[in-house]
């Protein structure tokens, strides 16, 4: 079995060893395996977690809502539970993408109108 060290795991995850320290001393990601030597030794589930985790931390979900999910995680009876949060969560980010289209329409129309005038100015000024 594929073991990677901190760094390794910190360069694959995306996050830095402090936030991948910060988070199993939080009880987002569950305890890491540690060497005879005493080191964290992530494992490819270890790297699997961290990829979702990363997934909700990039689409907005909170430290305390991560922290919840990381509690449910380690209880195999909080499947419902878990799907309930992530179910929160995928309408929090369906909201939220919802009205980033809405204002990428506003930029759209406000971009059409600015290409137009330029159009008008330029025939405008070819012809005088």
């Amino acid at each position: 079995m594929k073991t990677y060290t901190p760094a390794e795991a910190a360069a694959l995850s995306g996050f830095s060893l402090d936030t991948l320290r910060y988070y199993e001393r939080e009880g987002i990601l569950p305890p890491v395996a540690r060497t005879a030597g005493g080191r964290r030794s992530y494992s490819e589930s270890d790297l699997g977690t961290l990829g979702f985790l990363k997934c909700l931390r990039e689409t907005g979900m909170p430290i305390e809502k991560l922290r919840r999910y990381g509690e449910l995680c380690r209880d195999e009876t909080t499947v419902p539970d878990r799907v309930a949060l992530l179910e929160e969560h995928a309408a929090a980010v369906q909201r939220e993408l919802e009205g980033l289209l809405a204002q990428q329409a506003k930029l759209d129309d406000k971009l059409a109108w600015y290409r137009s005038e330029l159009e008008t100015r330029q025939a405008a000024a070819i012809l005088s």
